[in-house]
């Protein structure tokens, strides 16, 4: 028996290959399907299987075209309807992969359809559980994505249901591997590790932990974040079907001149600049929004910008096919091209960001200069700057009608990358005086300004 995790820090999200004796399965595979054939093909292996554990809205999966591309079949659990062929099994039904099996375990509550895959080893023994976003380490799958079909509080019903009487019952050492670690918005508190135990769960997640169904759906639904915008499309991508990842890359892959950039901006794009902020607050086509391929990019893609927007790019040199690549793993689609040669084709006047060290703070400050603090609320109510303002990052432009567009702020957020997006975002809304802080609350920490450590959130 083989197992082998495959992670993509961009999306948070863990895929499994299963193999034994030849055959293989593939569970929550990402768009792009290289990884899987080039393993499959690496141990002289043939993908009997494509297991779905949902449908999931913060990614594209690859399922569709896996399976076009290996003959595999794909599996859903029970209730999962879909515009192509799958084989909807059938709770506890089981699938044998060489001599491995695997068993169905409907488990709603994320979603109704959601299911965990229970592998069996060669002995017959419960080895492993692959749970999707019905458990994660340190907590659950979020039960508010259903768009008004079912509320949060029902669906955290099922979910409770669904852990006690699937999950719980597992023996301690059988391992979870669920389908995101820390940074994805499929759950509000995900541990930083990416595989745990049932006994660890049961010992550590507080919604393992809940001693009744009352709590737990308290517990669960309360302090759930707004979902990123583009869930509900992703979602419905999923469950109808899409273009291969090959088709989307091909027709974005386009090359524009400095008129063709300026002429799709006039008629609606949105500049999205895939530079390092570093690079970025040096020189940047002004409107333009910076999420750097450095980071979690697309996600914030995905939280910021509308997904029915078309966009144009601004990269690194060498770097357009993986820009273009990575937003189509979580369905941005129309992309109207490039900007030829990068930045230094621009031969208009660029737009730039002031940054300043930490230790400037306390001299900005006293000059009534406000700190706008744009991480998440979990993050500012550990600690944050005394009088800070809290302004979510995932929140804007929204919540950026609190300020006043000709004051000056000094932006921040953990660690520069966060801060330098919300920057060209509000530089985009109209604000002019805005510096960046160097190293975000890290750097802060050890510049003598005055820290305010677990005060109770106070609505701004």
């Amino acid at each position: 028996m083989f197992i082998q995790q495959l992670y993509t820090n961009c999306l948070a999200e863990a895929a499994y290959y299963i193999e034994s004796e030849g055959e293989a399965a593939v569970i929550d595979p990402i768009r792009e399907t290289e990884p899987y054939l080039e393993l499959a093909a690496e141990r002289k292996s043939k993908i009997k299987y494509i297991f779905e554990t949902h449908f999931h809205a913060d990614f594209v999966s690859g399922h569709i075209d896996l399976s076009k591309q290996t003959g595999a079949e794909i599996i859903f659990g029970p209730m999962a309807e879909t515009k192509y062929k799958i084989h909807n099994a059938a709770d506890g039904e089981i699938f044998n992969i060489g001599k491995i099996k695997i068993k169905v375990l409907h488990t709603p509550g994320h979603t109704p359809e959601s299911s965990c895959f229970l592998l069996y080893d060669e002995s017959g023994k419960e080895h492993a559980v692959f749970t999707g976003d019905t458990l994660f380490v340190g907590d659950v799958g979020r039960p508010d994505l259903l768009d008004g079909k079912m509320s949060s509080q029902e669906l955290a019903s099922m979910l409770y249901d669904s852990l006690n009487t699937k999950l719980k019952p597992l023996a301690d050492e059988v391992i979870v591997y669920p389908a995101h670690g820390p940074g994805s918005a499929c759950g509000k508190s995900i541990g930083k590790e990416t595989f745990s135990s049932i006994g660890e769960q049961k010992k550590f997640n507080y919604a393992m932990r809940a001693s009744s169904r009352k709590q737990f759906i308290k517990e669960v639904t309360e302090g759930i974040a707004p979902p990123p915008m583009y869930f509900f499309e992703d979602a419905r991508i999923n469950k109808n079907g899409y273009d291969s990842i090959d088709q989307v890359v091909a027709r974005n892959n386009r090359e524009l001149n400095v008129q063709q950039f300026e002429e799709a901006v006039a008629t609606g794009a949105i500049i999205l600049d895939t530079r390092k902020a570093d690079d970025f607050e040096k020189g940047f086509v002004p409107g333009s929004i910076n999420i750097g391929l450095n980071g979690q990019y697309a996600v914030w893609v995905g939280t910021l910008i509308d997904i029915k927007k078309p966009l144009v790019l601004v990269t690194d040199l060498g770097k357009e096919h993986e820009s273009i690549l990575r937003l189509a793993r979580v369905g941005y689609e129309n992309v109207v091209g490039f900007l030829k040669e990068g930045i230094a084709s621009w031969n208009k006047k660029l737009d730039q960001v002031k940054s300043i060290a930490a230790s400037e703070m306390p001299a900005e400050m006293e000059k009534g200069i406000e700190v706008i603090d744009v991480r998440k609320p979990s993050e500012f109510g550990i600690s944050h700057v005394k009088e800070a303002m809290l302004l979510p990052l995932s929140n804007m432009p929204s919540n950026l009608e609190v300020l006043d567009k000709t004051k000056p702020y000094l932006v921040h957020c953990g660690g520069g990358y966060r801060s330098m997006t919300a920057i060209s975002i509000m530089k985009r809304e109209g604000f002019t005086y805005l510096k960046n802080i160097l190293g975000g609350f890290g750097a802060i920490q050890n510049a003598g300004v005055e820290i305010v450590v677990e005060e109770e959130l106070v609505n701004r």
